[in-house]
């Protein structure tokens, strides 16, 4: 008789539990793989905390986790995802992410304009962005324009990004503004390229190559982004971060709610809780982020590793997404036929 009643209340009390442990909501994240341990600690235990919900993380490339979302189209696994603004343009174009709702975003007015709706359709919305510039030796050259990259003063001494990386098509944008071509296929820029091609050092794969390779004095300036000028400074060489007559470019990752999803309210608790001044600061003082939250401030000697302040954002001119998708292949096909040959 014991026995029995001993199980009829171990079977009720696992009836009550199984319940309560099924309304606990699950939100699984799809991110870029850096600094997980910074982001758990500043956004996705506090975020769980609020929530009395899990998070789920998966991280990866923006393509690769670009090319899952579109293998799960049917039946999704993943509820946001972070990608590049180019790889959420696509999305929305395939339809694997669905609009995001604007009056759910308490955050959205105190984003810079350009990080609201970067793809269109409120499909995406900026997190984070960063500028990218020339970084030269201040005590051997100065650099004011983008073709000082090809001066007779930098000629051997610099390193471009080859047309594959993130940076590649960045360059390639600024030096077809500044040579004043008008192509979208930056055939004035490629060609100036090739022009040159021998007096470039290196066309760099990794942007972790160019501190190395300044302190050989390999070279003298070089493209990168800002988020690689903190480990080009702890060199310790006399550089500096050239602003250019014709402006700065950059790129920006994009927030995006995968079509399909069952837990979209949630989603945008989640995406609303990043853009919070609370976590953009928090990111920025670990030089994680760049924020786009414009109500974030932090100290001097932080927001020289990072793209930060209303003057450097407005400095910015940013590759259009569509222009990316359309024209990305005509690029890549140029370069190899021009600069790789």
């Amino acid at each position: 008789m014991t026995r029995r009643l001993f199980s009829t209340a171990a079977a009720l009390a696992l009836g009550a539990a199984t319940p309560a442990l099924a309304q606990v909501p699950t939100l699984t994240i799809s991110v870029y793989g850096i600094a997980q341990d910074e982001y758990k600690a500043a956004l996705y235990d506090p975020f769980e905390a609020i929530c009395g919900c899990r998070l789920v993380v998966e991280t990866g490339n923006s393509s690769e986790r670009l090319a899952k979302l579109e293998a799960n189209r049917s039946a999704p696994v993943i509820d946001v995802a972070a990608l590049s603004d180019a790889d959420a343009a696509e999305a929305a174009q395939k339809g694997l992410i669905q609009p995001i709702d604007p009056a759910a975003i308490t955050n959205l007015e105190s984003l810079y304009d350009f990080a609201r709706d970067p793809v269109g359709g409120n499909h995406a919305i900026g997190y984070t962005f960063y500028g990218t510039s020339i970084v030269y030796r201040s005590d051997e050259v100065s650099v004011d324009s983008w073709l000082d990259l090809f001066s007779d003063e930098l000629r051997g001494r610099v390193a471009l990004p080859n047309i594959t990386t993130t940076q590649g098509p960045l360059a390639l944008y600024m030096i077809e503004r500044a040579a004043g071509g008008e192509s979208d296929d930056f055939e004035t820029a490629i060609a100036m390229v090739a022009e040159h091609r021998d007096d470039i050092v290196t066309f760099y794969e990794r942007g972790s190559q160019i501190p190395q390779l300044l302190q050989q004095e390999e070279i003298l300036a070089a493209v990168v982004g800002r988020f690689g000028w903190s480990n080009i400074l702890r060199t310790g060489l006399p550089v500096a971060w050239a602003e250019p007559a014709e402006g700065q470019t950059g790129g920006m990752n994009v927030l995006t709610v995968v079509e399909g999803t069952e837990q979209a309210e949630l989603a945008h608790q989640f995406i609303d809780f990043w853009l919070s001044a609370e976590v953009q600061t928090r990111l920025a003082e670990g030089l994680i982020d760049s924020p786009v939250n414009t109500t974030v401030t932090v100290s001097e000697d932080i927001a020289e590793g990072l793209t930060y302040g209303a003057e450097t954002a407005a400095a910015i001119s940013f590759i259009p997404p569509a222009v990316q998708l359309e024209h990305r292949n005509a690029w890549i096909e140029g370069w190899n036929n021009n600069v790789a040959r």
